[in-house]
């Protein structure tokens, strides 16, 4: 009996591994993507040479899977042509939004046109400047001891978001890329402290607040680029305030 063809989300599912250490997990987690139809397996900053003998055995017939492995330096690099990041964590974190079920997810996912789950180094997972680049985070229901092997989580993880293709999402659009998020983020940092909103020591907090709130809109390049040109107007408006300042005193003191 011949297996069925890939969805369509199943070929534009990317599984990012941040820092994998091991390279019998990479192996294995290319196994486990293979047996859910997901094939675009993405690997930041490996510790670990991830076509070792170990990686190659342990993927199995996923071999072709891990040879075509992209690598990058940064998260940010990997998610850039993401229209959706899903981050994996067991544990709730201060002045990030709490992980939630895959299921609660799944609808997201599958009207994203280029998702990404994305899934932390094996001794400490995904870390809070990781999370922050993900527009949400999901928890794998456990027993008492939550701690899962890398390949496992993916097996799961893939599992619940590849499920039941068959069923149609009630509307989809077209989000923007993280790059352009982060782009604009960036942005509305420089802003924040050119204005006065924010400084140094409060500014992350700041911003991880103001990034759960924008990335729960799932704008669209073209929303982002709106946004954008707001916070250039708002520069713009802020240096015409201070020309004018400067000129007034320049003025009064030859008076």
């Amino acid at each position: 009996m011949s297996s069925a063809a890939p969805s369509p989300t199943a070929q534009s599912l990317a599984v990012v591994l941040v820092s994998p250490k091991t390279p019998g997990n990479i192996g294995a987690a290319a196994r486990a993507m293979l047996n859910m139809g997901a094939s675009d397996l993405r690997i930041v900053a490996p510790r670990c040479d991830y076509l070792d003998s170990q990686a190659v055995a342990m993927a199995v017939h996923a071999g072709d899977l891990l040879r075509s492995a992209k690598i990058y330096p940064t998260l940010r690099e990997a998610l850039a042509d993401r229209d959706l990041s899903v981050g994996t964590s067991a544990r709730i974190r201060a002045d990030l939004p709490a992980p939630r079920h895959p299921a609660q997810v799944r609808g997201l996912v599958r009207e994203a046109a280029a998702p990404a789950l994305v899934f932390g180094p094996e001794e400490t997972g995904l870390i809070n400047s990781d999370l922050e680049q993900c527009q949400v985070t999901v928890r794998i229901p456990t027993g008492d001891y939550a701690s899962l092997n890398l390949a496992q989580a993916v097996l799961l993880v893939c599992y619940e978001f590849l499920q039941g293709q068959d069923d149609v999402p009630e509307h989809s659009r077209q989000t923007a890329t993280r790059e352009d998020m982060e782009a604009m983020y960036g942005h509305l940092q420089d802003t924040m402290h050119l204005i006065g909103y924010t400084d140094a020591v409060r500014g992350r907090h700041t911003m991880r607040l103001w990034r759960a709130m924008l990335d729960r809109a799932l704008m669209s390049s073209a929303e982002s680029r709106m946004f954008r040109g707001l916070l250039r107007q708002v520069k713009w408006k802020v240096e015409q305030g201070s020309g004018k300042a400067s000129t007034e005193i320049r003025i009064e003191s030859e008076e």
